[in-house]
């Protein structure tokens, strides 16, 4: 019995003293590890320019176009689009008819674009 106590007692020192030992490198070892990653957050962080809210532009050009459906067509072509759709944006402005309604679009002989999303008998 008195072997077994001794063993034990030599295995509990020795543990004790390898991670007394084991355990300081392995503080000083997250420590360095922590202080480098905190260093690379910071550079990374000073390196994104910083974020500032200021007034709307005022070099932009207002579209002419008002709330409740109003249309546009080109005079040289047969169809009428909402102002925010891709075919009333290439047109040119000098060429541009705007039409209150669509049905005042359909009455002046202008049919719905169909690649325009929401007028009346387009394909969606």
């Amino acid at each position: 019995m008195q072997n077994i106590q001794e063993v034990r007692l030599r295995i509990k020192n020795f543990v004790g003293d390898a991670i007394s030992d084991w355990g300081l490198i392995a503080i000083v070892l997250l420590l360095g590890l922590a202080s480098f990653g905190l260093g690379r957050l910071s550079a990374i962080e000073e390196a994104r320019p910083a974020v500032s809210i200021g007034e709307a532009s005022y070099l932009s050009e207002p579209r002419a176009m008002t709330v409740g459906g109003m249309v546009v067509a080109s005079r040289k072509g047969s169809a009428y689009h909402y102002p925010w759709c891709s075919g009333a944006q290439t047109m040119a402005e000098q060429n541009k008819i705007w039409f209150s309604s669509e049905e005042k679009a359909r009455a002046a002989g202008y049919s719905p674009a169909k690649n325009c999303r929401g007028l009346e008998n387009s394909e969606q």
